[in-house]
């Protein structure tokens, strides 16, 4: 794995070639669930903007959703956020030197915990993102039903079992790495590249030509559906009314349009001359990991005084700095 991740591996990756625990846990903490296509330019906006764990943890909470906004998850950054003031707060802006205590950090969970040892610190520990488990599981053909925590905790038993005894500063950023690279370019989840594998030679699930069947999860989450009805309300000045989302729930302290219970509430809502005028869009899907969201938006104008007490007039200048869901900011950069 070494071997092949130092001849065919990636390489030029801008959180690469550095032991610098801030860069890769930033990095780390953007590639869940998120293309490394995608995340490339947020990486560079970020380290632009806070180049270092005082700088984030100093930043105020929604300018960091900002410049989070599009990147989707946004729990990711609301804990991004957390995990910069611990660190200060905690470790004296050091990021702990042990996936022990790199761990008991918000959002940093025990495979990113590893990765950011093993990378930085070559802490011999081992990661086990859905990559990963692909990777193993067809490796050894391990057909257990990972939903079940024990077979889970035996994969992980694995994993370790697995990792380099020797120079660990040299080989786990190597060997991590690798596992990675596999996971993401060569052994993926459709039309694995079998022929050129490093582990063919020795993977059951090529052997029996049969990768698909692996990883084995049965229990799965329900997919969900929910229809969202918002007031697009601009004034003469073509500002636009914007409110922050509660704590808990969608699109968490983001910034939104006024979301009403149905199409009634909505109009209900509007003035009687902003009623005869408004405008009901076309509705659109957004698919989120685990629901589908069938958004409404009724654009009205409306005179520039405020709408309730939990939001306010943004200028077309100051919107697109806020923390935006992506469908709504998508929406309002198609209506400028």
């Amino acid at each position: 794995m070494i071997d092949w991740q130092r001849q065919h591996g990636r390489h030029g990756l801008p959180w690469q070639g550095t032991r610098d625990p801030y860069r890769v846990w930033l990095s780390e903490i953007m590639l869940q669930q998120t293309q490394v296509t995608t995340v490339l330019g947020y990486y560079a906006r970020f380290l632009e903007r806070f180049p270092d764990v005082a700088r984030l943890a100093a930043a105020p909470e929604d300018e960091v959703l900002g410049l989070w906004s599009g990147l989707g998850y946004y729990s990711r950054a609301r804990n991004l956020h957390r995990c910069a003031c611990e660190v200060m707060a905690r470790f004296g802006g050091a990021f702990p030197r042990t996936a022990a205590e790199l761990a008991t950090l918000p959002g940093i969970g025990r495979s990113t915990a590893a990765a950011i040892a093993a990378f930085c610190f070559g802490e011999r520990a081992a990661i086990l993102d859905g990559n990963v488990k692909r990777v193993l599981t067809r490796a050894f053909g391990i057909d257990d039903d990972l939903s079940e925590a024990r077979h889970e905790r035996a994969l992980w038993a694995r994993a370790e079992s697995l990792l380099p005894e020797h120079d660990l500063a040299r080989s786990m950023p190597a060997y991590t790495q690798g596992l990675m690279d596999l996971g993401a370019g060569i052994c993926t989840l459709r039309r694995p590249a079998c022929t050129v594998c490093p582990l063919v030679g020795d993977c059951v699930a090529a052997g029996q030509g049969a990768p698909a069947r692996y990883p084995v999860k049965t229990r799965r989450v329900a997919r969900g559906q929910i229809t969202l009805w918002l007031l697009h309300a601009q004034d003469e000045q073509g500002r636009v009314w914007l409110q922050q989302r509660p704590d808990k729930g969608i699109w968490a302290r983001l910034f939104c349009l006024p979301l009403h219970e149905g199409r009634e509430a909505l109009t209900d809502s509007l003035p009687p001359a902003a009623r005869a005028e408004a405008i009901e869009h076309a509705p659109f899907r957004h698919v989120l990991t685990h629901r589908d969201l069938d958004i409404h938006i009724v654009s009205a104008r409306l005179p520039g005084t405020a709408l309730g007490d939990d939001g306010r007039w943004f200028t077309p200048h100051e919107w697109p700095a806020l923390g935006l869901p992506a469908p709504i900011r998508r929406f309002l950069q198609a209506q400028a």
